[in-house]
């Protein structure tokens, strides 16, 4: 038997900071929450505000930027826009499989046109793009296109449960070759469509009944209790939101100013996602009860987290369209089809709102709500303060760190003939060992140019078209208290901070100069 550890890294999809009962929420999430008993919360980790800036980030141990994916997966073609992994970086795959790691993924890719398998994965089962239906298996692909596939019977299918299947035989087939293995699981729940089977949508309708605002000031009553966040926390006021455009704007509206039908409606689509959230977190204990049966929970890593804020695209009522983003009211027998293969819904800005408790934002910004994950490490050789709570700051691009301190992997400066820009981030494995605090750290934001910089205790947050904004987050979190004008020597240290960062990670240029 190998003695390296196995390693699972679990990403969920548009899952906002207070989604997890771990975290304050009321979704039923208990295979994750017996992790956090097990293990170690984090609660100032940072990814990248979207998802394909994330997964390259999480990806590469770099900046979106530095590994070419700055924004979506479309070529932009400047350096830092490619819309796919340039070959200046390394995949956390590529480096394992250096020190003899076998190398999963099933779930989403998202990074653009050069695959998996071309990135250091010896097998993938999932959706190579960015969002469909969760129905219809025919947008799942299996690659390398001769491996074996699962066949499902019609009406059978489920992404959620079928991403899981595959997980489960990669790690079968790693067990029984007694190699170790990283498995990246990547969910695509709770992304839009908000599809999930009826038997978990009925767990919720009631329950949502009372609303975003309530349910918003339920969470940060739970998420205080449980030292998420400090007792003093303000709940933000509801949210403004903007369209995709950017030319609708306005500010989410209180719970009980809405129409009874709209309200039903509503509430059927926060009860679709949590169901998503809810099938997840099963499919997850089956992997878990899995592991357990073949006593390998001691010797794993698993690390659960979310790639962006909450999904606010793009005003309170959602929609049922992405390409229009237009929205249909349902009522009466519509309300029963929500969530099935024919639909296509997301759940507003109020709902993300909630989501997002008690922080400002949302998905796309540089905001605490925008760039917040949960995340939770579970490895119970290695983690000295079980059930703990850790609120030093940490990012995505601390990963690919922390793998290569683990598996004892050599992070290359060469890699296919490219030079191999250096990692970015440190490990947290002093944090999972319980070593005091790690030095002061910076990390720098920007998508679509909204745009953020951390340096310790102090942020600087930006919406695209407004000021820089300044917060002490170590007393407050929730950006409520714009602090901008009392220190305007530290404003000008930390934009030049995130100027040179910018044009050091290729931020800039933004587009290819027109050629006259």
């Amino acid at each position: 038997m190998h003695q390296k550890p196995n390693i699972i890294l679990i990403l969920a999809d548009d899952l906002g900071f207070s989604d997890l009962g771990s975290f304050g929420s009321e979704i039923q999430t208990p295979h994750l929450d017996q992790l956090a008993k097990g293990g170690l919360r984090f609660t100032q980790f940072y990814n990248s505000a979207r998802c394909c800036p994330s997964r390259a980030s999480l990806l590469s141990g770099l900046y979106p930027h530095q590994a070419g994916v700055g924004e979506m997966t479309e070529d932009l073609e400047t350096p830092g826009y490619r819309g796919y992994l340039k070959d200046q970086c390394v995949t956390l795959a590529e480096v394992v499989k250096q020190v003899g790691y076998r190398t999963y993924l099933s779930g989403k890719w998202h990074v653009g046109e050069i695959g998996p398998t071309e990135r250091g994965f010896d097998d993938f089962y999932g959706l190579l793009g960015g969002f469909t239906s969760f129905w219809d298996q025919s947008d799942y692909s299996r690659l390398p296109k001769e491996r074996p596939e699962r066949t499902y019977k019609d009406g059978e299918f489920y992404a959620t449960d079928a991403i899981t299947d595959y997980a489960l035989d990669f790690i079968t087939e790693a067990r029984a070759e007694q190699e170790p293995y990283f498995l990246y699981l990547s969910y695509n729940a709770p992304h839009f469509p908000l599809q999930a089977p009826k038997e978990e949508i009925a767990k919720y309708e009631k329950l949502y009944q009372k609303g975003w605002d309530k349910i918003r000031e339920e969470r940060l009553d739970r998420m205080k209790k449980l030292a998420i966040v400090p007792e003093d926390t303000e709940l933000t006021p509801r949210a403004p939101f903007w369209n995709r455009d950017r030319d609708i704007q306005g500010v989410n509206p209180a719970w009980e100013s809405v129409a009874n039908d709209r309200k039903q409606d509503l509430v059927k689509r926060m009860a679709i996602y949590a169901g998503m959230i809810d099938r997840m977190d099963q499919n997850i204990g089956r992997v878990l009860n899995d592991l357990k049966k073949h006593g390998e929970m001691d010797n794993t890593l698993i690390l659960f987290c979310s790639d962006n804020g909450a999904c606010a695209e793009w005003d309170p009522w959602g929609f049922d369209n992405w390409i229009t983003t237009s929205n249909f009211l349902h009522r009466k027998e519509d309300l029963d089809h929500m969530g099935g293969p024919d639909s296509y819904h997301s759940y507003g800005s109020g709902w993300a709102n909630a989501s997002s408790t008690p922080l400002q934002l949302y998905k796309h910004y540089s905001h605490e709500g925008g760039i917040s994950t949960p995340l939770i490490a579970h490895w119970p050789e290695k983690v000295a303060n079980q059930g703990g709570i850790d609120h030093r700051p940490g990012h995505f691009i601390d990963i690919m760190a922390t793998l290569v301190e683990i598996t004892n992997a050599s992070y290359p400066d060469q890699y296919n003939g490219h030079s191999i820009l250096p990692m970015e981030g440190q490990s947290f494995m002093p944090a999972i060992r319980g070593e005091k605090e790690m030095e002061e750290r910076t990390f720098c934001f920007e998508h679509e140019q909204h745009c953020g910089v951390r340096k310790g205790k102090w942020k600087l947050s930006k919406v695209k078209e407004m000021d820089w904004e300044l917060y002490d987050i170590e007393h407050d979190r929730t950006e409520m208290h714009n602090l901008k004008d009392n220190y305007p020597e530290l404003v000008e240290e930390m934009k030049g901070i995130w100027e040179a960062w910018a044009k050091r990670t290729d931020v800039y240029p933004r587009k290819r100069p027109q050629v006259k």
